[in-house]
């Protein structure tokens, strides 16, 4: 029996190398597309500090402040792309690719506090909103949504991909939205002369970025603990394991991501006699990197009689329980 066995039992079969030209072209992608938005962001910022003490606007003071954590996101999302880079160790054997999902769980939080805090200093102003300089007003936040947008356009396509540059985009996302809301309070200042536009459209960016970090924040999340990648559906690749030739059974079976745009997949396959286990491991590895772009898999191979004493049972839509022999 244990002519039929894989490593005394198991199949183990996945990309070891994870710092390949791929990922290291596209963390230089992603540090260049960064690095360049940083700058754009930092400068943009300190216009919109001046225009707000000058305008004496709240909504430009809190895309300001919005743009000050943009600031700090940029040079962790930057730190976390460095630390991607770095090769896997003894005790860090996934290498440091989780540090863009916490950077990018970190981002989505700070959004979140940040609107509380606009939405107190609306509250405070709108019984009694202090003049404000409309046209003065309309000019920095003309200058902040150009810079906004270009920067947006930057970060085009990698956001798509990686959660890490998601957490910026976002964050550059709801600066637009910020200048176009400064933007349009200042027009009606200027035409209307009502100050409390200033504090409304405060809070209109306050929900704004509340709704734009909630799905960050739970994606990440979910990555964190290790959940089934959204895009892919258990049941289905369980069905795949199961239809293919030579599985007589399926256990153990789990998916989880790595980090953005890298899903991992480990279970247990029971085999019959009909195929051998190296030609069904590389049917297996085909499938699921097809149909699901799995790359990293990690498959025990088992027949009837030999199956590990201890292992939990996890099947799609019913729940994992233990089960010993």
């Amino acid at each position: 029996m244990a002519d039929n066995q894989l490593k005394a039992g198991k199949g183990h079969d996945h990309d070891d190398n994870h710092h390949g030209p791929h990922h290291s072209h596209s963390s230089a992608d992603s540090r260049r597309r960064l690095t360049l938005v940083l700058v754009l962001t930092t400068v943009c910022m300190v216009a919109e500090v001046c225009g707000g003490l000058l305008t004496g606007s709240l909504t430009l003071l809190a895309d300001a402040g919005h743009m000050l954590t943009d600031v700090a996101a940029l040079a962790l999302a930057l730190l976390a792309v460095w630390f991607s880079m770095r090769p896997a160790t003894s005790t860090k054997t996934f290498g440091y690719y989780r540090l863009e999902i916490l950077a990018a769980l970190a981002n989505g939080v700070t959004l979140v506090v940040i609107a509380l805090l606009i939405f107190y200093e609306a509250y405070q102003r709108w019984h009694s909103p202090p003049p404000i300089r409309g046209a003065w007003m309309i000019v920095f936040a003309t200058g902040g949504l150009l810079v906004n947008l270009a920067s947006a356009r930057i970060l085009h396509g990698r956001h798509e991909i990686d959660l890490n540059i998601r957490g910026v985009w976002l964050h550059v996302i709801g600066d637009a939205l910020g200048s176009a809301a400064a933007l349009a309070a200042g027009a009606i200042i200027t035409l209307r002369g009502w100050y409390a536009a200033d504090p409304l459209f405060s809070v209109i960016i306050g929900v704004l970025i509340i709704w734009s970090s909630w799905n960050l924040i739970r994606e990440s999340t979910n990555v964190l603990l290790e959940g089934t990648p959204a895009h892919i559906n258990l049941a289905a690749v369980e069905a795949a394991i199961l239809q293919t030739e030579g599985v007589a059974n399926v256990h153990d079976l789990h998916i989880w991501t790595i980090t953005s745009g890298r899903e991992a997949l480990s279970a247990h396959v029971i085999h019959g006699e009909s195929v051998a286990p190296p030609v069904l491991l590389q049917e297996l590895r085909t499938k699921l990197h097809d149909r699901f772009g799995v790359d990293h898999l990690t498959i025990q191979m088992e027949t009837p009689e030999f199956e590990d004493d201890t292992f939990h049972f996890c099947h799609a839509g019913t729940a994992c329980f233990r089960s010993e022999k």
